[in-house]
């Protein structure tokens, strides 16, 4: 007797980044690791909040100075056949690796200088750790990990190069970004007050 053996189920099938490149918002919101798509639901305020920060203290610095670009969430190819298309939450590409004149509609292959990520509350410390050093892996000279529940910045330098900045020290850009500092009450606003008990 011969027993049926049930349908094996197709292998999931690759997707490109020119097609994700292709595909609107209402589709898809993620990223493309090997092929696959991995969906990320949009972030919250406070993270976009920190972004836009982010993103104007780095453009009034870099772009005043001509030293290179800055952009927000635009997807960098970092692996083909299959595809991975990766997209930190801010990036700074110094003029050395992208003219200023750079107008790619797609996705550049070029790792950029500087990597920020913001870590959601759906993160846990340890993916956004793997991602700082993905980044690090394929190039970018240095990573920021902006912790919002800490009021805290992780700077990655490599693997073993990490150095945290709290609200006693400046966020500086070091040979990325030769010149920039910032306090991180720029970044995060006021610390909340903390309500001393009262008098008796």
């Amino acid at each position: 007797m011969v027993t049926a053996q049930p349908p094996r189920s197709a292998p999931p099938k690759l997707i490109t980044a020119d097609e994700l490149l292709r595909m609107s918002k209402e589709e898809f919101h993620g990223e493309l690791i090997r092929g696959e798509l991995c969906e990320v639901p949009p972030p919250g305020f406070l993270h976009e909040r920190l972004v836009a920060k982010l993103i104007a203290l780095l453009l009034t610095f870099a772009e005043s100075r001509q030293l290179g670009l800055v952009v927000g969430g635009s997807g960098v190819w970092t692996e083909r056949d299959p595809d991975t298309v990766r997209a930190p939450d801010v990036q700074f590409y110094s003029v050395e690796r992208v003219p200023l004149e750079e107008r790619r509609r797609g996705y550049l292959e070029i790792p950029p200088d500087l990597a920020v990520e913001v870590r959601s509350p759906r993160d846990s410390r340890d993916q956004v750790h793997d991602k700082a050093i993905m980044w690090l892996t394929i190039g970018v000279r240095m990573v920021w990990v902006v912790l919002p529940e800490r009021r805290s910045i992780d700077v990655y330098r490599t693997d073993e190069d990490i150095m945290t900045i709290t609200h006693a020290n400046p966020l500086e850009g070091l040979d990325v970004l030769p010149g920039f500092s910032c306090s991180l009450e720029e970044i995060f606003g006021p610390a909340p007050q903390v309500d001393e008990p009262a008098a008796r």
